[in-house]
């Protein structure tokens, strides 16, 4: 073959295989012929037609940038309670002095009235009407108004109240209202972002941005039966009985108590559980008042000093130190000295741990309590009966 011969042939196969390759990288890899940027930047991928994320969705509530998507699905079903007393003053002691008033007769003034007002919070959690707050806002109360989101003000009634959680059930005659959504999960965890909405001072609905700072909260002397959500977003005088949502705007708790030197808050504030809250209102709701479980026993924690007079060394229980006659714990056999180790096989180390197992037994039921008297074990049987229902205060005349 001649020389040309080869170079033609060359050619012809060096045309055919750049050909080839330019149809393999544009069918196969279109990118490649694409201009790239110097610096290559990870952006987020957006539709061609971006669509909006369907309302209450963690994508359409991201936290990190806003919190207002929360807020608008829980803000409608929070309201403002206004309400209103007559409280009679007390008459000056110096009026009951008998040469007083036999100086100066029956003229003398009678005993002054004056209405007092208070503002508070609540939470809408049903659409018939059903709102819940403090029983320490509408205590006492002779009229309560509630304002709602969109501006009308309609009179309410209590259903019912619970002080020993100190929670309460109002109702008004307006039907189809925001109901606020209520979380399903059974606690939250500490480090959740945690909105307060209420209406501090007055001003109007506010809200506050924190975050749960720890649960389980007892033993703090506000309530009987305590197992508060503690948390730093900033609740204030008027903020009780509003609600404490989530990121997503659903109903973890009702904002109850602060705690504070000054009258203001300080980054500690209280709210009941939304589990406690929903429980306490169905019963509510029900039967006009909460059912609790009850033994009829005065109870106080063993110490180490009591503990060993009491020859019961190295034992956590709780003493009795009182027992009600004709309480279930009489009937049982319980007596005054008897110590209670454990209440169907669950241990108590604490008077408010007896205190809060024995409420969560359903009255009636036979329940197994074990501990010591004289230093031996003992086992004792008790029919546990219903709570009392707390008397309420009477105002001073």
């Amino acid at each position: 073959m001649s020389t040309r011969k080869i170079l033609i042939f060359l050619a012809e196969a060096t045309v055919i295989g750049l050909a080839v390759a330019f149809v393999v990288m544009f069918f196969f890899r279109p990118n490649t012929l694409e201009r790239r940027p110097v610096v290559e930047f990870k952006e987020s991928a957006a539709p061609a037609n971006p669509t909006p994320a369907p309302r209450g969705t963690a994508q359409d509530m991201s936290g990190p940038v806003s919190y207002a998507r929360a807020v608008e699905l829980a803000a409608p079903s929070v309201v403002n309670i206004f309400t209103a007393k007559v409280v009679t003053q007390r008459s000056h002691p110096l009026f009951n002095d008998p040469a007083f008033r036999r100086f100066f007769g029956d003229n003398l003034p009678a005993p002054g009235k004056r209405q007092e007002n208070s503002l508070g919070s609540g939470v809408i959690v049903s659409s018939q009407g059903y709102i819940l707050t403090n029983n320490h806002v509408v205590e006492g109360a002779d009229e309560i108004k509630v304002g709602l989101h969109d501006g009308r003000s309609v009179g309410a009634t209590i259903v019912g109240t619970d002080p020993e959680t100190d929670l309460a059930v109002l109702k008004v005659a307006i039907d189809n209202l925001p109901s606020i959504t209520i979380s399903q999960s059974d606690a939250p965890r500490v480090g959740d972002v945690a909105l307060a909405i209420g209406n501090p001072f007055g001003v109007g609905q506010t809200v506050t941005m924190g975050i749960v700072s720890a649960t389980g909260r007892s033993e703090l002397g506000i309530n009987t039966f305590e197992n508060f959500i503690q948390t730093d977003a900033a609740i204030n005088p008027g903020n009780s009985g509003g609600a404490l949502v989530n990121a997503y705007g659903q109903l973890i708790g009702i904002n109850t108590a602060i705690f504070s030197r000054s009258g203001g808050s300080e980054g500690i504030g209280f709210a009941i559980p939304v589990s406690i809250a929903k429980n306490v209102m169905e019963q509510i709701v029900e039967r006009g008042h909460t059912v609790r479980g009850w033994l009829g026993i005065e109870a106080q924690d063993l110490t180490p000093e009591l503990a060993e007079s009491f020859g019961a060394k190295n034992v956590s229980g709780v003493v009795v130190a009182g027992v009600l006659p004709n309480s279930p714990a009489s009937k049982g056999g319980l007596k005054s000295g008897d110590i209670i180790t454990q209440v169907n096989d669950q241990n108590v180390t604490t008077a408010k741990d007896l205190v809060n197992t024995i409420a969560k037994i359903t009255p009636g039921t036979e329940t197994r309590l074990r501990g010591l008297r004289n230093g031996k074990e003992i086992t004792f049987t008790a029919r546990v009966g219903e709570r009392p229902q707390p008397q309420a205060q009477k105002q001073p005349e």
